[in-house]
């Protein structure tokens, strides 16, 4: 910006200005007689493009600009259900509809199936039981990540469907 410009030579664009090459001192002189700042935009071109424009209110719709991004950018909630691999037809089904509810608020479900102590020989019953609930929750979301085990959790993620929005 300004004095900090270390090219000889810029190429000088903006609302008031013929777009030119110019040297650094006239293109300074340019900006200065507006009252605006000399701002470099491309310094990797050959000459370097230079902008005639209000610095702090260029920083400032910078800024806005960011925010309006962040604020339409969706946040991922990932809700958690356990398991564990002797689980009733019950509890499942209790377990389940708390699953659906969550998808259609548009959270993530991890669902897990946590073996403890000697239950870890059951990992076949953990996976059919995640594979049951997996199936279950079709018609709301999509399976993610299928059945993995990692140490003494074996976890499944599903994310829910796209929602047509009117």
């Amino acid at each position: 910006m300004n004095e900090k410009i270390r090219a000889r030579q810029v190429r000088v664009v903006g609302d008031n200005v013929d777009v030119d090459v110019y040297p650094i001192e006239k293109a300074l002189e340019i900006a200065k007689k507006q009252g605006l700042d000399l701002v470099e935009i491309s310094p990797k071109a050959d000459p370097p493009v230079c902008k005639v424009i209000d610095y702090s209110k260029f920083k400032y719709e910078q800024k806005k600009k960011q925010k309006e991004i962040k604020a339409k950018a969706q946040k991922t909630v990932v809700k958690e259900i356990r398991f564990g691999p002797n689980t009733d037809d019950h509890d499942f089904q209790f377990k389940l509809n708390h699953a659906i509810k969550f998808l259609k608020e548009g959270s993530k479900v991890k669902a897990y199936v946590h073996f403890v102590g000697r239950t870890i020989v059951f990992k076949e019953r953990g996976e059919i039981l995640l594979l049951k609930f997996a199936q279950a929750l079709e018609e709301h979301g999509k399976v993610e990540l299928l059945p993995k085990l990692e140490g003494k959790r074996m976890s499944i993620i599903v994310a829910p469907k796209a929602t047509s929005k009117k």
